[in-house]
């Protein structure tokens, strides 16, 4: 064992993806299992067929890997589109989170036995109660890949949280009602995976190619180019997805997305943001009503729900929804029927696939008593993360390219309309608190502004002077303190180090300099700028230019290391000329 380890450790090292680090710790870790199956009394009657490492800190997917026996290869491992959608139950996701130890189901029985002293075996309790591992899909999910006997062993960094978990599956007939080798093997097991933990949580995912994009998710960025293998395989299923993030981060148009994915494309996608809808009103908005169920009900009304019949719900701010509709939402994602206000007697079957929409820390919501937990642990079955735009640099100006391009279709179908690179540039080093609906907003004024100028041409150019008087109007970034913005500025410095393969000099970080100079120059003039900068005796003693060239110099290196051709600053040393050579 031990000199196993020290080479599982020094392999783990050298791992330069997160990929890679998975491969190694399942091979090890299906090793173990099926020296265990050997030894046991299911020697030749029991097969192990997989191991899957489920990332997802902070309650949310951010991997999703598998491999089986014999299979995979570190620098080539198997991508979980490439197979079935293996995901397990929210039921041992909860179980491993509650216990901090391993788990044991037994598929055919339902029943989950966590493997701490003391804990007690799990069926039908209150454990399973929000669409954990006793719901039909995950029965079905388990036994449809001849999974009859499953172990998940939680995934911790030192001294945090549970952040994820692995799992094995196993084929067993003969063990069914009766304990399998888990338990057996359960310390070498947990150990592997501890030392595994570090590496999964922090190594980067192996560089992937462009995104097919399309029109529901025009652009894809390095960020969300990762999670699109795991929303996919959500997309597959009938399970509720809960995609949380930030307003205007793109929320809807990401549940349109996995709608065209699913197996519903041909079927309405129906949209019900609850912001839009007074409490009271929130039953009727998504059961409907009949003739004279309440003031003002002159005719009967269709829901969402059954405007939704066939295809997809998208029930977005799911937290602003009142505790008695809480109520009724969740008898409808368990009994998958409803009653619409007002009708006599019996219900409806609602044969729709729910996607939950929220900005808010649901979790913290059911702590607080605003938001129930039994309704909590039945959308939050396949959770995932919709990063904000300031994590998605990469996209802000092939988003406003976009938008560009839109804005014009609308307004002037003919000719042609685009965004200078200039221009792209300051929107990329922006702050965008208001995300793809900030950005939007920005576009759309600074369409405008170009349009003043346009002089009848075939082609409107938004300039970086139209972006710069666009932006001049939203006043303070989202009214985030200096330490804010400089903090969220150093994480995408070191997001963008972490993402190349060799090191990025921590030097580069001084062309912060060059982009506070240059832009006070361009907003403010010379003189003014280097006063306000207390620079002024360098103007005094005209040595501003210099100072200003030196400055610019240190942005054009950071540029040319992100491998971004030009000087965004250059206009502003030709006009000054240069009195230094």
């Amino acid at each position: 064992m031990r000199d196993g380890l020290s080479g599982l450790v020094s392999a783990l090292r050298v791992a330069e993806h997160f990929e890679a680090a998975a491969t190694l710790i399942l091979r090890r870790m299906l090793e173990v299992a099926e020296e265990g199956v050997a030894a046991s009394r299911y020697a030749g009657r029991a097969r192990i067929l997989r191991g899957m490492v489920h990332l997802r800190p902070g309650d949310a997917y951010r991997r999703l890997f598998s491999l089986e026996p014999g299979a995979g290869q570190p620098e080539a491992p198997r991508s979980p589109e490439e197979g079935l959608a293996l995901l397990t139950s929210a039921t041992a996701w909860r179980s491993v989170v509650r216990y901090r130890c391993a788990v044991s189901i037994d598929v055919n029985l339902g029943s989950l036995e966590p493997h701490a002293e003391g804990a007690e075996v799990t069926g039908d309790s209150a454990l399973a109660e929000g669409g954990g591992f006793s719901s039909n899909e995950s029965r079905q999910r388990f036994l449809g890949r001849r999974a009859s006997h499953v172990c998940v062993l939680p995934l911790c960094p030192p001294g945090g949280e549970v952040a994820g978990m692995i799992s094995l599956e196993a084929d067993c007939p003969a063990a069914v009602g009766r304990e399998f080798v888990w338990r057996e093997r359960d310390a070498e097991l947990q150990l592997l995976a501890d030392v595994a933990a570090p590496y999964l949580m922090t190594l980067p995912s192996r560089p992937v190619p462009a995104p097919e994009v399309d029109e529901f998710l025009p652009v894809v960025g390095s960020a969300m180019a990762g999670l699109l293998p795991i929303l996919r395989v959500f997309a597959e299923q009938e399970e509720t997805i809960l995609v949380s993030g930030a307003t205007g981060a793109g929320k809807s148009r990401l549940a349109r997305w996995c709608h065209e994915r699913s197996g519903r494309p041909g079927g309405p996608f129906e949209v019900l943001d609850l912001v839009t809808v007074p409490e009271d009103l929130q039953m009727a908005e998504l059961f409907g009503w009949r003739k004279g169920a309440f003031t003002g009900a002159v005719r009967d009304n269709a829901g969402s729900v059954a405007r939704a019949e066939g295809g997809t719900l998208f029930i977005d701010e799911i937290d602003k929804l009142s505790l008695k509709a809480q109520a009724g939402l969740l008898h409808l994602l368990e009994e998958r029927s409803y009653r619409p206000l007002g009708e006599g007697t019996g219900e409806k079957r609602a044969d729709v696939r729910f996607i939950i929409g929220t900005n808010a820390e649901l979790l913290g919501a059911v702590r607080a008593g605003r938001f129930r937990e039994d309704l909590y642990y039945r959308v939050n079955v396949l959770p995932i993360r919709m990063p904000p735009l300031d994590e998605r640099r990469d996209e802000i100006a092939p988003w406003a390219r976009y938008m560009v391009g839109r804005r014009h279709r609308e307004r002037m179908p003919s000719g042609q309309a685009r965004l200078t690179d200039e221009a792209g540039r300051l929107l990329s080093g922006s702050s965008w608190p208001g995300n793809l609906r900030q950005l939007d907003n920005i576009v759309r004024r600074a369409y405008t502004l170009a349009m003043v100028g346009h002089g009848g041409s075939g082609e409107v150019v938004l300039e970086e002077r139209h972006v710069a008087q666009a932006l001049s109007y939203e006043g303070p970034p989202g009214g985030k303190p200096l330490p804010e913005l400089l903090r969220a500025a150093a994480l995408a410095f070191v997001q963008e180090a972490q993402r190349r393969e060799g090191a990025m000099d921590l030097d580069l970080a001084d062309a912060f300099r060059g982009f506070v100079l240059g832009t006070a120059v361009r907003q403010l003039g010379r003189d003014e700028a280097f006063r306000v900068l207390g620079r002024e005796s360098l103007v005094r003693n005209r040595n501003h230019h210099k100072a200003l060239k030196r400055e610019v110099e240190k942005v054009d290196l950071l540029l040319k290391a992100l491998g971004e051709a030009g000087s965004p600053f250059a206009d502003l040393l030709a006009s000054e000329g240069d009195t230094t050579a």
